[in-house]
C-alpha cells in the first residue's frame, strides 16, 4: 500500500509537471515562435493561453512593442568637409518573427546590427550634404532618407524601422573651441569698431557743440557791444543835454568825479601847484559861486 501510494504521487507529479510544460500564455505585447527539434514549426500571433507538446516543443517570446534603439555618438564629415559629431536614435518593431529569428535570432543581435546601419546611413546621407543643411529645416527630410535607408535594410530582418532622429548634431570639441576663439575675436573686433564709431560721434558732437558755444559767445558779445554801444550814446547824449543846461554846474560836476577818481584812495598823493586849473574849485571863490548854485 505504501508503495503504490509513493507511485501514484510520482505520476501525479509527473503529471502535473507535464502539464506546466504543455501550456504557455501569450501577452497582448508579445508574439511567439514554437521551436521542434530547433525548427520552427508555428508562428503565434494572437495573445492567450496556448498548448505545446512538452518537452518536445520549445517557445520563443518576441516582443511586438515599438522598441527604443541608441545610437552611440558618431563623427561625421559633411559634404563641405566640416566635422559633426551626432547622436541619434531610432524606434523599429519586429513585424516577421520567423525572418527575425531565423536571420539574427534574437534582440541584442538585432540592435548591433541596427546601429551598424543607422551609423552607416547617417554617414552616407549627411556626407552628401553641406554642413549647413543639418541645421536647417532639410533637417527632417534627411532624417526620412535615413529613415528609409535603414527600413529597407531592416525588412530583410523581419523588422520595421518606425523612426530615425538626430538628437544633438555638434562640433567636435576642437572644433567648437576654434569657432568659439574665432567668433570672440568678431565680436570684439565689431566692439573696437563700435567704440571707434561711438569715439568718432562723441568728437563730433563735442565739436559741432563746441562751435555752437563759440558762435553763441560771439554773438553775445556783439550784442553786448551793440548794446553798451547804444548805452554810452544814450548817456553821452545826456550828458550833452545836461552841459546845454548848465555848463558850469557840469562841469563842477565832472570835476568832483575826476578828484573822486584821483583822490579816492588813502595812499594817493598829488604834487600840483596851488594854481593849477585841476584844483581851481578850492578856490574860496569859485567854492562861493558853486554854493550859490
Amino acid at each position: 500500500m505504501k508503495r503504490s501510494r509513493i507511485i501514484l504521487i510520482v505520476v501525479a507529479v509527473l503529471l502535473l509537471f507535464t502539464g506546466f510544460n504543455s501550456v504557455y500564455t501569450v501577452s497582448e505585447t508579445q508574439q511567439a515562435l514554437v521551436l521542434q527539434f530547433g525548427e520552427v514549426t508555428e508562428q503565434v500571433r494572437e495573445p492567450g493561453l496556448k498548448f505545446k507538446i512538452p518537452f518536445i516543443q520549445d517557445v520563443r517570446i518576441i516582443d511586438k512593442r515599438i522598441l527604443d534603439l541608441d545610437v552611440p555618438a558618431e563623427e561625421v564629415i559633411a559634404s563641405d568637409q566640416k566635422r559633426l559629431v551626432v547622436d541619434a536614435f531610432a524606434r523599429f518593431k519586429i513585424i516577421d518573427p520567423l525572418r527575425f529569428y531565423v536571420t539574427v535570432n534574437n534582440e541584442e543581435t538585432a540592435r548591433a546590427r541596427l546601429r551598424s546601419l543607422v551609423n552607416a546611413s547617417l554617414r552616407r546621407v549627411l556626407g552628401s550634404v553641406e554642413f549647413s543643411a543639418v541645421l536647417s529645416e532639410q533637417r527632417a527630410d534627411l532624417m526620412l532618407q535615413i529613415r528609409d535607408a535603414v527600413n529597407n535594410e531592416g525588412k530583410t530582418f523581419g523588422i520595421n524601422v518606425v523612426d530615425v532622429r538626430i538628437r544633438r548634431a555638434d562640433l567636435p570639441q576642437e572644433n567648437s573651441q576654434a569657432i568659439y576663439k574665432r567668433m570672440q575675436t568678431e565680436r570684439e573686433q565689431e566692439a573696437r569698431e563700435f567704440r571707434a564709431r561711438g569715439a568718432e560721434e562723441g568728437q563730433r558732437i563735442r565739436a559741432n557743440a563746441e562751435r555752437q558755444r563759440t558762435v553763441l559767445l560771439s554773438e553775445a558779445r556783439k550784442q553786448s557791444e551793440i548794446l553798451r554801444g547804444e548805452g554810452d550814446a544814450q548817456a553821452t547824449k545826456i550828458y550833452a543835454g545836461a552841459y546845454d543846461k548848465d555848463p558850469e554846474f557840469f562841469e563842477f560836476y565832472r570835476s568832483m568825479e575826476a578828484y573822486r577818481n584821483a583822490l579816492g584812495k588813502g595812499d594817493t598823493r598829488l604834487i600840483l601847484s596851488p594854481d593849477s586849473d585841476f584844483l581851481k574849485f578850492f578856490e574860496p571863490r569859485a567854492t562861493e559861486s558853486t554854493a550859490r548854485r
